[in-house]
């Protein structure tokens, strides 16, 4: 290994200034420039990841000999981030050293909220550094002028790699990070990570071509300082609000500097800072932050926690990835992690200091989670991490990149496939899947073809492939990127004081007030004008709505509904998952259980069994004029809604007269007419539900024509956006739903089918988890006929018929059925 590599003086100045000094990871990385290796440093939260990934470019661009063989107005360095707000908050830092070592650098950001005029003139005079997204990168390497842009481009940083990875995000970034090798061939890439579980996988992300990038990992710092409530209130036996918590996590918020609150989803933030305010009795500055606030709201709450100002934010995965928002001491997270990763994500939100603890509190909201946050606290104390495992490339993304290659220069298809499959998620790309694509994109497929607005590109005579004309590069301009958004409503506050509790406003319906953010469309048609809402931490009345606008004003009111938002529900991880059947096999470990969980699981021992490892548990008992099944596979939420449609679909062919079934993350259950326990578990739970079973139901699903509609989209079969021809939601399932039922019954083997069906089985579906879980029990089910509901039954029964809602209304109601339920347990 070569020699420590020693700092310019004015570089150690700028450390002893501030009584630092380097990190070996940081010194690791200048070495690594310096070799001009592609490095991945893995490092913890604090430990000044984004530093190390630009010393190298500070360095190179104040020296002089950096200077002397760079034209003036190139381009540098190339920073990609997953999200806006990181690259706005790494421009505001990095300016700091900047400055403050008087480099005369220029660095500016890309984003969707970059003016068209700016982002016109950093094509012509690129700054030195540019900070921007996978989909700004797409943008710039589909324009004509690309090579001249990227032909000086000595290095690309990846931050928060981990997270891009994992997405078709990372697959719009990896095929242009291949196209960054052809134009800039001596460009070196850094990819800044937080902990994995295979850091291999994303050294060959990094460099392609099968490689591996060097690897530099951080000291792992002080151990995290975890600790789970132990509510002195009753522990709820289901439900998601931790409304039993709320005292306790304020009085928590009281006693710390800065807290970040993290929950699961949208609708439980809005529930929790409700309630939070509520009952802030000291009147606390505490703020909210979720995806569908509007941006200018999000901007202010970060600006407001990076100048010290609030004393808690309540938020969702939004605040997940690596900004640093100031002096945030403690990080409470409402419901369980879902994953032991993402769990060192948010604790390392605390306290951005390497060497001192990052605190956190885990706050189960019913008696399932508590295992739940026991095996996720375990996992974090050993270090032990379940990200995904590298996904294969995207058939839809690879589509759009195609078509954004023929937008910058007429290609050859033979230079393409080897560009494109030297991208580490479209390695096993074969040549005709690749061909199946370009056809795609030329004529829409065979079914297709005699409709010319499917034809997106044209051979020329010379065997390059160009974009058939200026509309459809434009419209490629409009609608490149991955994210496809639910159908979305602004909510604008109209101007005056609304009714005091719901009631409608009888003034005419006009606009002007500001727009607080957007709601998704079908939850708007559950309401009528007078319906209270909780949006922005706000009670709000709906008004009306005209065109694409929800008119709004603030009101109150006891029982507000809670925006249910798509998405945002993290299944349980496969690694938590199996640590909390080994709890569960493990009564030993019990002893570090709160008493109620203890006390519960004795009972459920009494009754009937625990669930083992490698089994499936079964129950079957009777209630009222209903028979039960309940299985515990713990495989995750969507795992088990596959598992559920499968299974009802066995028992009517049995003639067990299924009438439903719910599935949570650790359970399934079904209630019939007939009494299942006289079935055969063993056929019931067969493997080969997942061959013509899962094809049946697939076909009678309305599951896959949604998912083909955003593969569609993605793909540019469908597109949303072309000035004065924008599409609303209806329109494009319209049209999509009408493509797919062609392609169906004339191409079924249409590249955009198999590119749904794959979306479907690694997600929706989770095929390949559910296959794994029925291998793992074939022969191993145990079936326990009783007489009654099992006290680990409780909580699923909970979930039947149970309406997305908070309340304090229905949570009396859930008490009572729960009270109801444990005592028919108990007897």
């Amino acid at each position: 290994m070569s020699s420590r590599p020693t700092l310019p003086p004015a570089f150690q100045d700028w450390f002893a200034a501030r009584r630092w000094r380097p990190r070996d990871h940081q010194l690791a990385l200048i070495r690594a420039a310096e070799r001009g290796r592609d490095a991945l440093l893995i490092a913890p939260t604090g430990a000044g990841k984004t530093l190390a990934g630009f010393l190298p470019t500070l360095i190179a661009l104040a020296s002089a000999r950096g200077r002397a063989n760079r034209p003036g107005g190139r381009l540098h360095t190339l920073y990609i981030s997953p999200l806006k707000a990181l690259a706005v908050d790494v421009h505001r830092n990095l300016e700091i050293p900047v400055a403050e070592m008087k480099l005369g650098l220029r660095i500016e950001t890309r984003t969707g909220d970059t003016s068209a005029q700016k982002r016109q003139r950093q094509r012509r005079d690129p700054p030195d550094v540019l900070l921007t997204t996978p989909e700004q990168l797409a943008l710039l390497i589909a324009s004509p002028d690309a090579e001249h842009l990227f032909a000086d481009l000595k290095r690309i940083v990846l931050d928060e790699l981990h997270a891009l990875a994992q997405s078709k995000r990372g697959d719009l970034l990896a095929l242009g990070l291949a196209r960054l090798r052809r134009l800039a061939p001596a460009a070196i890439a850094t990819g800044l990570s937080a902990t994995v579980r295979d850091p291999d996988e994303l050294r060959r992300f990094l460099v392609g071509r099968g490689a591996l990038a060097d690897l530099v990992v951080a000291s792992p710092g002080a151990a995290a300082d975890i600790s789970i409530l132990d509510t002195q209130e009753r522990l709820p036996w289901a439900g998601h609000s931790a409304r039993h918590a709320l005292a306790e996590i304020y009085d928590a918020i009281r006693r710390a500097k800065m807290t970040l609150v993290f929950v699961n989803t949208r609708a439980q933030a809005e529930f929790v800072f409700q309630e939070l305010w509520r009952i802030n009795e000291d009147a606390l500055p505490i703020a909210l932050h979720h995806g569908s606030l509007d941006a200018g709201q999000r901007r202010r709450v970060e600006e407001a926690m990076s100048a010290g100002k609030l004393r808690a934010v309540v938020c969702t995965s939004t605040l997940d990835l690596g900004i640093d928002w100031g002096d945030v001491d403690l990080v409470v997270n409402v419901g369980a992690p879902k994953g032991a990763s993402r769990l060192a994500q948010r604790i390392g939100r605390a306290n951005h200091r390497l060497d001192e603890p990052s605190r956190a509190i885990l706050v189960p909201a019913n008696r399932f989670e508590v295992l739940e946050c026991t095996a996720a606290i375990a996992a974090a104390r050993e270090g032990a991490q379940d990200t995904p495992v590298a996904r294969v490339g995207g058939l839809d993304v690879l589509a759009q990149h195609i078509l954004g290659m023929a937008c910058a220069a007429p290609f050859d298809a033979d230079e393409l496939y080897r560009e494109v499959s030297s991208a580490a998620p479209y390695a096993a790309l074969s040549r005709e899947t690749f061909d199946r694509a370009l056809d795609f994109v030329a004529t829409g497929g065979y079914a297709l073809r005699t409709y010319d607005r499917f034809a997106t590109i044209r051979r020329t005579k010379d065997g390059l492939w160009r974009v058939a004309n200026g509309r459809i590069a434009q419209s490629y301009r409009m609608n490149v990127g991955v994210i496809v958004e639910s159908d979305m409503i602004k909510v604008r506050l109209m101007r005056g004081r609304g009714p005091k509790s719901g009631g409608t406003y009888t003034g005419p319906l006009t606009r002007g007030g500001r727009v607080l953010g957007e709601i998704e469309e079908y939850f708007l048609e559950t309401l009528a004008p007078g319906d209270t809402f909780l949006f922005g931490g706000e009670i709000l009345s709906l008004q009306g709505i005209v065109e694409n606008e929800a008119l709004v004003q603030r009101a109150a009111g006891d029982a507000p509904k809670i925006p249910s938002y798509a998405g945002g529900k993290f299944p349980l991880s496969t690694y938590l998952a199996d640590r909390v059947r080994g709890m569960l096999a493990t009564p030993a470990s019990w002893k570090y259980l709160p008493g109620q969980v203890r006390d519960w699981l004795e009972e459920q021992r009494a009754r009937s069994i625990l669930p083992g490892r490698t089994n499936l548990l079964v129950e079957t008992f009777p209630r009222g004029s209903r028979h039960f099944l309940v299985a515990y596979p713990f495989e995750g939420r969507l795992a088990h809604q596959t598992l559920g449609m499968l299974l009802t679909r066995r028992m009517e062919r049995a003639r067990l007269k299924p009438l439903g079934f719910v599935a949570s993350d650790y359970a399934i259950a079904v209630w019939s007419l007939e009494d299942m326990g006289k079935a055969d578990m063993g056929g019931l739970f067969s493997r080969d539900m997942l061959g013509d079973d899962l094809e049946a139901w697939l076909q009678e699903s309305a599951l896959m024509k949604r998912t083909f509609r955003n593969c569609a989209v993605i793909a540019g079969l469908i597109e949303r956006r072309f000035p004065g021809k924008e599409k609303t939601g209806r329109q494009v399932t319209i049209s999509t739903d009408l493509v797919y039922d062609v392609l169906r019954r004339h191409q079924p083997d249409h590249i955009l089918l198999e590119a749904a069906w794959a979306d479907a089985a690694s997600g929706l579906l989770d095929i390949a988890r559910l296959s794994a879980m029925l291998e793992r029990i074939e022969g191993r089910i145990v079936h326990r006929a009783l007489d009654r509901v099992s006290p680990l039954a409780v909580p699923i029964l909970l979930d039947i018929g149970k309406e997305p809602i908070y309340g304090e209304a229905r949570d009396e109601a859930l008490k009572m059925a729960a009270d109801e339920l444990a005592e028919e347990a108990k007897a």
